[in-house]
């Protein structure tokens, strides 16, 4: 006669075939290495996810479609043409930053010197070596990247390197009155109707501060 089969050892056999979960969600199972000379192993090249850099005139096709597309539908010109952007950049450098996301430019400004108190129409196209007021050309940012706050994000990262340019005393820009709430809640003060026109339309001049932060460009690693 046969021994009844034992239940717990049938168990036991049972349970050593079926897989053991683990508990703990920090144990992962080890992965495969590659063998060292397999293409597996090649280092991928990867750009930074954010990068904030001041631009360059091989940046100028790329500064021009985004400008172009941000202000031809609203005020039918550009406030730099390509030839513009080519010259600044080659001039002024320093004075542009741009924001790229992946190696993708999403977003920049241009900036030149003036040695005015006020903007006139020369400041268009003129930079002022010996100027200590930084006047901002254009901020534009690229259409798929917009409404989410970008323009004001760059604005602030830019005032705040211009805080480090020793030469920089305060920043200028003309807008149209639409847009003086964006550059008020930025920090900027209106000084009234701006003297320069482009065709038919009338800007506002607008100024920030950047002075008076030695303190900050000591301690800043400026």
């Amino acid at each position: 006669m046969e021994a009844a089969p034992n239940k717990n050892a049938a168990a036991r056999r049972e349970g050593s075939r079926m897989p053991v979960l683990s508990t703990s969600p920090f144990l992962q199972p080890a992965r495969w290495r590659c063998p060292q000379n397999s293409p597996g192993r090649q280092r991928r090249h990867t750009l930074p996810a954010s990068e904030f850099r001041c631009l360059s005139p091989e940046d100028a096709i790329s500064v021009f479609e985004i400008e172009r597309e941000a202000f031809i539908s609203v005020s039918g010109d550009c406030p730099l043409h390509l030839d513009e952007i080519r010259h600044f950049l080659t001039l002024c450098p320093e004075l542009s930053l741009g924001w790229f996301e992946e190696g993708r430019l999403v977003a920049f400004i241009i900036g030149s010197l003036w040695d005015q108190d006020r903007l006139s129409q020369a400041a268009l196209t003129l930079h002022k070596p010996r100027g200590t007021a930084v006047h901002i050309h254009v901020l534009a940012v690229h259409r798929a990247c917009r409404q989410q706050g970008k323009g004001s994000i760059l604005l602030w990262r830019y005032l705040q390197y211009l805080r480090c340019l020793p030469f920089a005393r305060r920043a200028l820009l003309m807008c149209e009155d639409f847009l003086v709430p964006f550059y008020e809640k930025c920090g900027f003060q209106a000084l009234g109707p701006c003297q320069v026109t482009v065709g038919a339309l009338a800007f506002t001049e607008m100024q920030h501060a950047v002075r008076g932060h030695a303190f900050m460009r000591r301690n800043s690693g400026c």
